[in-house]
């Protein structure tokens, strides 16, 4: 069983340290009241769940195909099944 290392905390003038070096950063000014009101909320979403306008650019299908067939495409590594889709829309000759 590993041990969790013991939280250190700042004592008060290096926590003072800290808030002021914070607050002195142009790159990060604090969060204030107001800015937090104008903060736009992000819709909750299921994960998978494609934002409003996205429509699905494939479709996921469940096929069945030969061990040999699958194994020519995965030889050539990460990709295969876009390859496999390439090879498909040869087939039909490029058209979309």
């Amino acid at each position: 069983m590993t041990k969790k290392p013991k939280l250190i905390e700042p004592s008060e003038s290096e926590d003072a340290a800290i808030t002021s070096a914070a607050l002195d950063d142009p790159d990060n000014p604090p969060l204030t009241e107001s800015g937090l009101a104008r903060m736009k909320r992000l819709p909750q979403r299921r994960q998978g769940q494609r934002g409003p306008g996205k429509t699905p650019a494939k479709v996921s299908v469940t096929l069945r195909l030969d061990p040999d067939i699958v194994a020519h495409f995965k030889r050539g590594g990460a990709g295969w099944q876009t390859r496999m889709n390439e090879a498909l829309r040869a087939v039909l000759g490029g058209k979309r």
